[in-house]
């Protein structure tokens, strides 16, 4: 297998990463060696939250997702790309952590919702490039990436973090195995999100979108849950020929020098000019009174 010397040699690095250096090597895993892949990721996981019921009722009563589909796509992979890129202790990532704190305040949920939806970006782009990027992320990456996610829980005042990559699967899919079923409110919730992949894709291939979501996730008990059609061997297939040939071509290139995202930039139809960090956040915050079952005086 030809694996371009750049490519070898960072992850050689990323195997010998030092514990302690968790957030750079997290950094450096996803804007350089597995950014497409964990992108990929990190978008299957956002639609995964759909498939919970409680969590599907709570997002469609807020109304965001439904309002501002496209914005709320966008914010949310804003927000997670900027922890990541500038880092949990900087100013821009202070001031994501206190964004995220104060919409979610009066989020109803319990421990293990909150808990399960951070785990969705840990799990799910980790899973995805194990199987489906050109290298398997080392284990000094699933450790940093565990690592990283339990800081930020820690941040937004979440309990019962795992404290190794292992627990958090077990976890995740013994949550998953409780709770994910179809509810109209997820059905909605994803009819309306789907609308967001149909724009970024070529015309011809708008009708493609639901399909290939569901060869992505190769789930039939979640694409059911999301009111999507099962995936069949033809997709499966297709998918599967397309990430063979993309890999074979990006073992070959040279490691981008450019990160996959630069904090504040231009890069979406959303903000075709950048992005001031107060531009970023929901515009319906759930307040007490949003909440089921209150008294109004």
């Amino acid at each position: 297998m030809r694996i371009h010397s750049t490519l070898a040699a960072s992850a050689r690095s990323q195997t010998e990463a030092d514990p302690e250096a968790w957030e750079s090597t997290y950094r450096q895993m996803v804007l350089y060696d597995l950014a497409a892949d964990i992108e990929l990721g990190f978008f299957l996981a956002y639609y995964r939250n759909f498939a919970v019921p409680s969590i599907a009722t709570t997002l469609q009563r807020n109304g965001e997702i439904m309002e501002r589909p496209m914005k709320r796509s966008y914010d949310t992979a804003i927000v997670t790309y900027e922890l990541i890129t500038s880092g949990l202790n900087s100013d821009r990532g202070r001031h994501m952590i206190r964004l995220l704190n104060h919409t979610h305040r009066h989020v109803p949920g319990s421990q293990d919702d909150f808990l399960y939806v951070l785990l969705t970006l840990l799990v799910v782009p980790i899973r995805w490039a194990r199987t489906h990027a050109w290298r398997a992320p080392t284990p000094a990456e699933e450790t940093a990436a565990t690592r990283f996610y339990r800081e930020l829980g820690a941040s937004m005042n979440i309990a019962g973090f795992p404290t190794t990559l292992q627990e958090a699967e077990k976890f995740f899919d013994g949550y998953e195995s409780d709770n994910i079923t179809y509810s109209p409110a997820g059905a909605q919730l994803m009819a309306s999100t789907v609308q967001v992949l149909k724009s970024r894709l070529p015309g011809p291939a708008s009708p493609l979108a639901k399909p290939m979501l569901s060869a992505m996730f190769d789930d039939d008990h979640l694409t059911d849950a999301l009111d999507l059609p099962r995936a069949n061997t033809i997709t499966k297939t297709a998918l599967a020929t397309a990430l063979k040939a993309r890999n074979t071509i990006a073992r070959r290139r040279r490691l981008s020098t450019e990160p996959h995202f630069i904090p504040g930039m231009a890069g979406s139809t959303l903000y075709p000019n950048g992005y001031r960090l107060d531009d970023i956040g929901p515009e319906n915050i759930m307040s007490p009174a949003s909440q089921p079952n209150q008294r109004h005086s």
